[in-house]
């Protein structure tokens, strides 16, 4: 395909500032899966990289997220904090309900490695010891996760504590939740973090002497699982997100209140992998259009693009099309090597994606020509 529209893009030489050619669709090897069912009271899956919805059940249904939650925390804590910065744990965070790494009061961690406790053993007392170093008390930290929420877009997100535990004002919704998963997976700390099976971290000034397992079993049971975030009380049930990346395409789970939740990230995570795809049209500067030159010492200059060209489309997607956009119709001699001179943009089922065009070489001015014998002669007999 790729080879394809190269050679359709050489074949609209000069004739126009932008062009369409479409596409066959590729052939589908028989039907594609249909949705899921799963036990989740709501749920989502989403593109990580753009937030496409390709499942959802009521994802926009208010509920309680559990320790969930903490993707919010660690959010704002490493955004505001030094990771290598020291913590002394406050007296406040100190035998906190539910789970814990059971901090003492004065002991001294680092930030990272509370977050690793926060993420990977869903640490309550790690919760409240980040919030009081980040923002001086747990309400002012509580009041940025919400500034936090804000900024992200979020209209249905209310926290009222860093952890979690139940709160009938405490909520999100699995769509919302997604999209604080998508930030957090977009942080490199916390993406490392969350990826992170098993790791050490010290014990009251002894290194190594806590030992933290993540309790997201999708990183050894699922294929390029990334890990991410479990929670559960009582009152809201069972609620996890999970994020997994194979061939390019990376995906967010969310469900919330899910009383078979691992089968539910199984089922629709494999659900997007088998209908989903990242389509390569062209990589970075094998996508070729030819604009006229005028005064020049060639007649024509090659533009190419300067990113990759992908979607990601369903894989019994519809015709794919292009349109090339040049600033100018031709360009005067000399034009400069790499110059921005239009762009490219390929559309496919309602998606598109552009990039810049710049010239592959450059085309200097076409030198005077010389002037005939009886031009030279007519020249010096010529009076100013």
């Amino acid at each position: 395909m790729k080879k394809l529209l190269a050679f359709l893009c050489t074949l609209t030489i000069g004739l126009s500032c932008c062009g369409t050619v479409r596409l066959g669709a590729l052939p589908a090897e028989g039907a594609l899966p249909a949705p899921p069912s799963v036990s989740a009271e709501a749920a989502i899956l989403v593109n990580a990289s753009d937030g496409t919805v390709y499942f959802e059940k009521n994802a926009d249904h208010p509920m309680g997220p559990a320790s969930t939650t903490k993707l919010m925390t660690a959010l704002v804590a490493a955004e505001q904090t030094d990771p290598s910065k020291t913590v002394t744990v406050a007296p406040e965070a100190v035998g906190i309900e539910g789970s814990s790494i059971y901090l003492i009061a004065e002991e001294k961690l680092t930030m990272r490695e509370l977050l690793y406790a926060l993420l990977l053993s869903s640490a309550n007392d790690a919760a409240i010891a980040i919030a009081i170093e980040v923002a001086g008390s747990t309400e002012e930290f509580v009041r940025q996760m919400n500034v936090r929420a804000a900024e992200l877009g979020l209209h249905s997100t209310q926290f009222c504590n860093p952890h979690g535990l139940y709160d009938e004002a405490h909520y999100t919704t699995a769509r919302e939740l997604s999209v604080i998963a998508s930030a957090v997976l977009k942080h490199p700390l916390l993406r490392e973090i969350v990826s992170t099976y098993k790791t050490t971290i010290s014990h009251n000034g002894k290194p190594d002497k806590r030992l933290l397992v993540n309790h997201n079993k999708l990183l050894r049971t699922y294929e390029g699982a990334i890990g991410m975030k479990t929670g559960f009380t009582k009152k809201t049930g069972r609620t996890l997100v999970s994020a997994a990346e194979q061939n390019g395409l990376e995906l967010i789970a969310v469900t919330l209140n899910a009383p078979d939740d691992w089968r539910d990230h199984t089922a629709m995570l494999d659900h997007g992998f088998a209908c989903y795809e990242v389509v390569t049209l062209a990589d970075a500067g094998s996508f070729f259009y030819h604009l006229p030159v005028s005064g020049g010492e060639k007649e024509q200059i090659t533009l190419t693009n300067t990113e990759p060209l992908t979607l990601t489309l369903r894989k019994d997607h519809g015709e794919i099309a292009y349109r090339v956009e040049t600033k100018t119709r031709f360009e005067l001699a000399p034009v400069r090597s790499a110059k921005e001179l239009g762009q490219v943009t390929v559309f496919c089922d309602g998606r598109s994606v552009t990039c810049p065009l710049v010239s592959t070489h450059g085309v200097d001015a076409k030198a005077p020509a010389k002037k005939g014998f009886f031009e030279r002669i007519l020249t010096f007999f010529t009076v100013e």
